[in-house]
């Protein structure tokens, strides 16, 4: 059996696997047509191709990118939840409502990159992920204070 918060979990990574192939699908003919020789590439890093590729071409370059910053905070706390048997009911919703707003987060920068409507919902994104670690560390500060059935037990013989 599994945590079901590890559900949404998979789907950002699924979604993260997307932006890379439709980042690359319109990235290196752009970076053809630019006339880079890929061969004499040499310590290159992605913001250079910022100065000479098309901005629609490296929005979904920069949105891949940001795919790899917070995103890996969700992580983090998602797998902590899932431990700690707290991955259903408000949690996978809140879960849920994180990676769907990723999700739109990347359809705007990738298409139109209205900064306004991406802050919006980054912005309602990191308020998932803030009550996500809020409830992780509740669970973890009462169960904490919760002592085990074996403690218990080992309290009752040191009697």
């Amino acid at each position: 059996m599994h945590s079901e918060i590890l559900v949404p979990v998979v789907a950002l990574v699924a979604w993260t696997l997307v932006m890379l192939a439709w980042m690359l699908v319109l990235r290196i003919p752009a970076m053809v047509k630019a006339g880079v020789d890929f061969g004499k590439l040499i310590g290159s890093k992605g913001s250079d191709a910022d100065k000479i590729l098309p901005a629609e071409a490296q929005w979904k370059a920069h949105n891949y990118n940001h795919l790899h910053e917070q995103p890996t905070l969700f992580y983090a706390i998602a797998l902590t939840l899932a431990l700690l048997d707290r991955g259903d009911g408000i949690n996978l919703w809140l879960a849920w409502a994180y990676v769907i707003l990723r999700i739109a987060h990347s359809l705007v920068q990738a298409t139109f990159n209205k900064v306004s409507t991406r802050f919006a919902l980054f912005l309602l994104s990191t308020l998932a992920l803030a009550a996500l670690t809020l409830h992780a560390g509740i669970a973890i500060v009462i169960d904490h204070a919760t002592p085990t059935p074996i403690e218990t037990t080992a309290a009752v013989y040191d009697r």
